[in-house]
């Protein structure tokens, strides 16, 4: 695996996704047209790293300056004429990741309720919790309806298990 110095490193992508596209209110067919790459393939996979790039979206777009395509009739989206006189070239990366710095926790000496806590017993417990979930529902609402019914229904399967054995 990478190490840490390599592994923690934002990355700029090959585009953005249509959901960050859309929270950030560009079409997808707009953005290309003002220099946003575009990736069909990606998937936000995760919340934070989606508002980030939603919110450099919308700097990108408020730094932006568009020409109207005829001076005389400018459209809805242009920019207005101060802006346009006032316009310079940019270069190099435009809005660059900022990279916030990770700082790791400190080793410290596990407390007795952490020495107590088993993921295996967690996680199975939670398993069977989602498991028996329906049946449960199931049995409480029968013993609510008619409590007498759901106790004869209870003692004959724990017979019929018996049985078997």
């Amino acid at each position: 695996p990478p190490t840490r110095k390599y592994n923690t490193k934002l990355r700029l992508g090959r585009g953005f996704t249509f959901e960050e596209l859309k929270k950030a209110g560009i079409s997808r067919h707009f953005a290309q047209t003002i220099g946003i790459a575009v990736d069909h393939r990606r998937r936000n996979k995760n919340v934070e790293a989606m508002q980030q790039n939603t919110q450099r979206l919308k700097e990108y777009r408020a730094k932006l300056i568009l020409f109207p395509r005829k001076a005389s009739k400018p459209k809805k989206g242009d920019s207005k004429p101060e802006e346009i006189a006032v316009a310079s070239q940019a270069k190099g990366l435009l809005l660059p990741i900022k990279h916030i710095p990770i700082h790791p926790e400190k080793a410290r000496v596990p407390t007795e309720e952490e020495k107590k806590y088993s993921c295996f017993v967690a996680l199975r417990t939670a398993r069977m919790n989602e498991r028996y979930d329906g049946i449960r529902r199931k049995r409480a609402k029968e013993m609510a309806e008619d409590p007498e019914a759901a106790k004869m229904a209870k003692d004959k399967n724990a017979k019929a298990k018996k049985a078997k054995k």
